[in-house]
Order: structure tokens, then sequence, then C-alpha cells
């Protein structure tokens, strides 16, 4: 059953930050309150590389190629979406919730797959891929319960 029901986490993140919610429904109504919010520096890759991208040496026979430029947001947004998922196993470890949502943008839940330990993977009961952390409370609560009411 792919809806929100007392009790229920949602997590709602976009790379840089993330919103942990409870789930309350009172009146067949979804209402989210905020459990937790972090957040993560991650500057524009303007304001994170210091050079140029690099290139392979010359072969002898006058190629060469260069090195693609690494792309640091994507990288933090990798690194901040596994950092959720670890900090999600350690509250499925202490028995926090039963039900998790997780709402992000498919980048940010391509990263947190893999990365998500078997005891927080079970208790996923939905993936909406949008990012909605722009959105207030009341309405991601509504984009949710409409999202969900149409993969059940």
């Amino acid at each position: 059953m792919k809806r929100l029901t007392d009790g229920t986490w949602v997590v709602v993140a976009d790379g840089r930050k993330a919103m942990v919610f409870d789930t309350e429904v009172a009146g067949g109504t979804p209402m989210l309150h905020v459990r937790e919010e972090q957040a993560q520096f991650n500057p524009p890759d303007r304001d994170q590389a210091t050079d140029r991208p690099g290139s392979a040496g010359n072969r002898g026979d006058g190629t060469g190629s260069s090195m693609e430029e690494t792309d640091f947001q994507r990288q933090g947004k990798e690194r901040f979406a596994t950092d959720l998922a670890d900090w999600l196993y350690h509250r499925a470890h202490e028995g926090a919730f039963d039900r998790l949502v997780i709402a992000a943008p498919p980048v940010v839940l391509g990263a947190m797959r893999p990365a998500l330990h078997k005891e927080v993977s079970d208790r996923v009961i939905a993936e909406v891929p949008k990012t909605l952390t722009g959105h207030p409370v009341p309405d991601i609560a509504r984009i949710l319960a409409a999202d969900l009411a149409e993969a059940d």
C-alpha cells in the first residue's frame, strides 16, 4: 500500500538539502511535520575548480587527449546522498521508522539507492523522482499524496 499513513517518514532531498518529515493523517488529509533538516554547502563548480582540465601526454604520433573536467556539483550531490543513506540506516537501526517515502531528483535517487542498507530499503514504500525542496510543506504533502494515490 503506497500511501501516507501515520508515522510514515518522508525524506525530501535535492542533493544539497534534505528535510525529514513525520506524517500525521487527520481526516484523510496527510500533514507533514519537520523532524530534521540537513544541508551541505556545495558551491558552483567554478568556485571549486582551481585549473582547467588536464590533458594526457602526447603519445609521439601527434595525438593527445584532454581529460574530462571534474563535475564537483555532481560529486557533492552523490556524497550528500550517501551520507543521507547512512543517516537513515542509523535511524532505521534504532527503530525510528517503519515506512519511508523518498522524494528526490532522479540523480539523487540513483546515488542513494545503492547506498541504502537493506534495513532501510526494506522500509521504502515509494520513491518519487521529483525536486520538492523548494515547495511549502503543505504543497509537498499534497503532491506526494496525489503521486502515491496514482501509483496504487
